[in-house]
């Protein structure tokens, strides 16, 4: 196995690289990352299901079938949220499901596992993903790793946690609003939201809620990022639509400079209202090194409601909350038994939305996609602040409140800059580019247009290498 001080220093492709060398073996890998597990999660809740020993079992078929594909042995977790692995427990972050097994993996899931990787268990989610702080009476309180007080953010906290806290370099991770990038920012991550159905969602969903969705990781580096985004990107059997992956890999695509850029940036909320200054001042500095790039870098907003999107897109989510307990009528107790305050008044609120109502949102949400997507007739990206406030205390906002609306009005005060970018598909990366004095991570936001990914990426490359960062605290 490695020391700890050597696991620390390698990303996930660095890993892979000391095995391809005969360096390492791959189970002594998978078993580094079993020990800093049980070394770590203790601290920072950060795992929720196991299956060490599985992984380690399939490890040595594949080993002694002759079977070794580049990424063998490199740990992984998978989200406690959609994403169906065969015999492992997924619960959504609830006690309600708990113990609820699948015979089958996702197309996303089975790419991973035919890739090689050692799935190790699962990460913590809030319950049904529907806040941003990983807390929940399922799995107990996830804490950032950076200061225990804080949470690790939401949905994907756990994974966050998990991969800044050092048990592997990377780990799966979903997001519907934001729950990809929020807990990269709050963990000194980069967490990549790709657009629209470049990753597979199937085969158990079809649209998933309304494009809304999306699923990738959050990793330490950004050749990570795009080496796991090579295996999984692709349309699966069936899919009903696909965003195309480039010819070339993202993984060599990241390397090759990006031509001159024009580049609109924001250090505000998207409506213009002031945040923490620490958060601007994430955004001001990535602005500064892409001018020093060479990129035409100038202050401008984008012309949309940025609140009439956010407020559709999120009600058209919570309505697809339904289908959990199909009819129709008041939910009764029977059937509410189990769930929190929070997301009992989120499942009631979903059996209340009228057809007309839901088509009617939906219309707004395309209206303003459009209007927010004509800023790149302008700008080839827009940079802006990942999060209005630095990493939270814990319980900043608990699932166990029951006012929907008030709840919903405090997650888009705390988290403005994430949502529409799920409403309207486009690809999303955040990077862990400043600190608050106290050391905490600040990270800034990199958008681009519907299916530049890309571009993206070459972007956020030239800043890690122009200004690295460091993923993980002391």
């Amino acid at each position: 196995m490695l020391t700890r001080d050597e696991w620390m220093s390698h990303d996930l492709v660095g890993l892979a690289g000391l095995v391809a060398e005969g360096q390492i073996a791959p189970r002594a890998v998978l078993e580094t990352a079993i020990r800093e597990i049980e070394a770590q999660n203790p601290r920072v809740n950060a795992v929720v299901v196991t299956a060490f020993e599985e992984a380690l079992d399939a490890l040595d078929a594949r080993v002694e079938a002759g079977d070794t594909p580049r990424f063998l042995g490199m740990p992984y977790l998978i989200k406690d949220l959609h994403a169906p692995v065969r015999g492992l427990p997924l619960s959504n972050g609830s006690e309600r499901f708990k113990g609820t097994v699948f015979d089958f993996d996702s197309t996303l899931v089975s790419r991973l596992r035919a890739a090689g990787f050692g799935l190790l268990g699962r990460s913590a989610s809030p319950e049904f993903g529907l806040t941003l702080e990983t807390d929940s009476a399922a799995w107990g309180t996830t804490r950032n790793p950076w200061d225990l007080e804080r949470g690790a953010g939401g949905s994907s906290g756990g994974a966050g946690a998990a991969v800044a806290s050092g048990m592997m370099p990377a780990a799966h991770a979903t997001d519907s609003a934001g729950s990809i990038r929020i807990p990269a920012a709050f963990n000194g991550l980069v967490g990549f939201k790709p657009s629209r159905a470049l990753n597979p969602f199937g085969p158990h969903r079809g649209d998933p809620n309304h494009g809304i969705s999306h699923e990738h990781a959050v990793a330490v580096s950004l050749r990570d990022t795009a080496a796991i985004l090579d295996v999984t990107a692709g349309p699966d059997t069936g899919a009903p639509y696909f965003t195309a992956k480039p010819s070339t890999p993202f993984e060599a695509l990241i390397e090759q400079a990006p031509r001159r850029l024009r580049i609109g940036l924001v250090t505000t909320r998207l409506d213009g209202k002031p945040i923490d200054p620490v958060c601007a001042a994430a955004a001001e500095k990535t602005g500064r090194l892409l001018s020093g790039l060479g990129h035409e870098v100038e202050e401008a907003l984008p012309d949309f409601d940025v609140q009439a999107l956010t407020d559709a897109m999120i009600r058209v989510l919570l309505a697809s909350l339904a289908g959990l307990f199909p009819g129709a009528g008041e939910l009764g107790e029977e059937e509410l038994a189990g769930l929190e305050p929070m997301t009992r008044a989120a499942l009631r609120y979903s059996r209340q939305v009228s057809l007309s109502d839901h088509l009617q949102r939906t219309a707004v949400i395309n209206r303003e996609v459009r209007r927010l997507a004509a800023y790149f007739e302008r700008f080839d990206l827009m940079v802006t602040p990942a999060t209005a406030t630095p990493p939270l205390p814990h319980k900043s906002l608990p699932m166990t409140a029951t006012d929907l609306d008030g709840f919903l009005d405090r997650l888009f005060e705390l988290s403005p800059f994430t949502a529409p970018f799920n409403a309207s598909g486009m690809p999303a990366i955040v990077l862990p580019v400043h600190q608050t004095p106290e050391g905490l991570p600040i990270a800034s936001q990199l958008i681009g247009k519907m299916a530049d990914d890309a571009l993206v990426l070459k972007v956020a490359r030239q800043i890690e290498v122009a200004s690295p960062w460091r993923a993980r605290p002391a």
